[in-house]
């Protein structure tokens, strides 16, 4: 069963807009509190070091990622290193959104894989983590291991026009 057959389409888009949202907010809030983790190696790095400090994996790819077998490859180990962890795995595509939301400019950190962690000391909350969290369980409910969400590029201030 899809979520446009249990909500229905328009629910359905509502939700994954919410979704979108709530995301990009927790990818913020956790480089403000230097909770993320971005490159695909550093985060196999730390899951095989610390795996109970993640809280979200977010692994990236655009459409031109799809044949990369090499990123393919690391997604799926990385996808069953978290499962195993009982990590949130998120699939996103928009990488030039995520670029715009962590600062990166063309050519800068591979974005591929983002971990959100959370220090034992001062962990970290925030109702964009729950609200990310409780899809993710929502959507393993319905055996949907690795949910999707597209990430829409937005006009930056000052920048109008189709090109953006």
């Amino acid at each position: 069963m899809t979520l446009e057959e249990v909500f229905g389409p328009n629910r359905t888009d509502h939700r994954m807009q919410a979704v979108s949202r709530a995301l990009e907010e927790l990818l913020v809030a956790a480089q403000r509190r230097h909770c993320l983790t971005v490159g695909v190696y550093e985060s196999a790095k730390l899951m095989n070091v610390d795996p109970d400090s993640v809280l979200v994996c977010v692994l990236a790819a655009d459409a031109e990622d799809e044949c990369d077998v090499a990123l393919q490859i690391h997604f799926t180990l990385l996808s069953a290193f978290c499962t195993d962890n009982h990590t949130h795995i998120v699939r996103v595509s928009g990488l030039r959104r995520l670029g715009q939301l962590l600062g990166e400019g063309e050519g800068g950190r591979d974005l591929h894989c983002i971990l959100v962690t959370s220090p034992a000391v001062h962990p970290l909350q925030c109702p964009a983590l729950q609200h990310v969290g409780s899809f993710c369980e929502q959507s393993r409910d319905q055996n949907q291991w690795v949910p999707f969400v597209q990430l829409q590029d937005r006009a930056e201030p000052g920048q109008t026009g189709p090109d953006r």
